[in-house]
């Protein structure tokens, strides 16, 4: 859907329908070795880093959710995606065989906390399997647009495995009762527990006991929920259970319901690198509609300054730079302005990624926001060196806040794509579910 639309409001309906599930995990759980096995999200997971998890060990996770394959006899790889899957699927049926990966006797929904290591608060949340909500249910509200290719290439995996690989993070409206039964629920040594190389200690509680299951069941029924992370992993799940007519557990998806506010996510920017496009030059077709200010850039470089821009709630604009030098964009003009669609709601249309994506690169620079066009960076330091591989600008934004995700989805609207980063984000591979519960 283009990110200028918004979907007409939704009547209210039922809130998130939560039920525990038969994991599927390693069978050795030792923190060493999950460390090894484990991998972050497959959208976060560069062609370097896919190979430096493989080499980690032969049965890393990374081999299901990003398979690698040989191109076909004509060298075009065409058909790349269907052997792909089927890829995953062979190993992912090995791995069983061979009891690498077990399956839980009974059903369990999962507490699953986050503390990252320097000192933040840490995120907990109820690992189950979300119900995929009816047409027109404000149960589960995405926030951004999808790409189709992206979606297909998810559903095809999901397809030939009949397994969420990895959860999606929903952030669910506060609820008095939620918070009690979490710290009730982590009761002795977690089930599960690793580290990764953010530092973050992730834990795992297997919860069986029916009345916890019920209460926590009961409680999260009457909240909603945004969808956090996994926007392209949810549309895949909806089509999949289009074709499997909801059965064979198809009807739901794995998912992470972590709390919104205290105690849920924090929200950090995703910047962009525009590929074949000077600095100069962008600065040039910039300053007709935005004042432009270049940036000292002292001895630690841009990537600091980049840093202290961010870390000033006082500051606003957009930064540019092409990894050596850094300018400022503010005050934009009101053609800018009107470049944004104007039927779209508020709450959408004042977002600095919007005025960004239309007001910037669309229309100043001419660039339409596809794949090959616009290119995601999840860090500062990520912007700043593709900005220098591509021959092109890093744009670097400032991070939309909780409550400005979560207004714009229940706006019906969407954010552009890659809009929004929530950390902590869970560890891909400790917890799968196969979809014959």
């Amino acid at each position: 859907m283009p990110s200028s639309s918004a979907d007409p409001p939704h009547p209210a309906g039922p809130g998130l329908e939560v039920r525990p599930f038969r994991a599927l995990t390693y069978r050795r759980r030792d923190p060493d070795h999950l460390a090894r096995v484990s991998s972050p999200a497959y959208d976060l997971v560069g062609p370097g880093g896919r190979e430096r998890l493989a080499a980690a060990d032969p049965h890393n996770i990374v081999r299901l959710i990003l398979p690698r394959v040989a191109p076909g006899p004509d060298g075009s790889g065409a058909d790349a995606l269907g052997r792909s899957a089927a890829e995953a699927a062979a190993t992912l049926r090995d791995w069983q065989s061979a009891e690498v990966l077990e399956r839980e006797a009974e059903p369990a929904l999962w507490v699953y906390a986050m503390k990252p290591s320097d000192g933040a608060p840490a995120t907990v949340g109820w690992l189950a399997a979300v119900t995929l909500p009816a047409a027109g249910s404000r149960a589960v509200l995405p926030h951004e647009d999808t790409f189709p290719a992206a979606v297909e290439g998810r559903r095809a995996l999901l397809e030939a495995t009949g397994t969420d690989l990895e959860p999606i993070v929903l952030a669910h409206d506060p609820h008095p009762d939620v918070p009690g039964l979490t710290v009730a629920a982590q009761d002795g040594a977690p089930f599960l527990e690793v580290a990764d190389a953010d530092g973050v200690r992730h834990s795992l509680w297997r919860v069986t006991d029916p009345d916890l299951v019920a209460r926590v069941t009961a409680a999260l029924a009457d909240t909603e929920a945004v969808i956090a992370d996994g926007h392209h992993r949810f549309a895949a799940a909806q089509a999949h259970a289009m074709t499997r007519r909801g059965g064979g557990g198809a009807d739901a998806i794995l998912a992470l319901v972590t709390p919104m506010g205290p105690g849920g996510l924090r929200v950090q920017p995703i910047h962009r690198v525009v590929p074949d496009l000077a600095l100069d030059e962008a600065l040039a077709a910039a300053a007709a509609d935005f004042r432009v200010t270049e940036l000292p850039v002292d001895g630690g470089g841009p990537a600091d300054a980049v840093r202290r821009w961010l870390s000033d709630p006082d500051q606003t604009g957009l930064l540019v730079g092409d990894g050596h030098r850094l300018a400022r964009l503010d005050h934009p003009s009101p053609q800018v302005h009107g470049s944004v669609p104007a039927e779209a709601p508020e709450a959408w249309r004042g977002l600095d990624v919007v005025l960004a994506h239309h007001g910037l690169v669309h229309w100043l620079w001419g660039r339409t926001d596809d794949p090959e066009s616009v290119l995601p960076a999840h860090g500062v330091e990520e912007a700043l060196r593709g900005a220098q591989a591509r021959r092109g600008v890093a744009l670097l934004l400032r991070a939309a806040s909780p409550a400005d995700v979560a207004a714009v989805a229940r706006a019906g609207a969407r954010m552009p794509r890659k809009s929004t980063l929530f950390v902590p984000k869970p560890r891909t591979g400790l917890v799968l579910r196969p979809h014959t519960d």
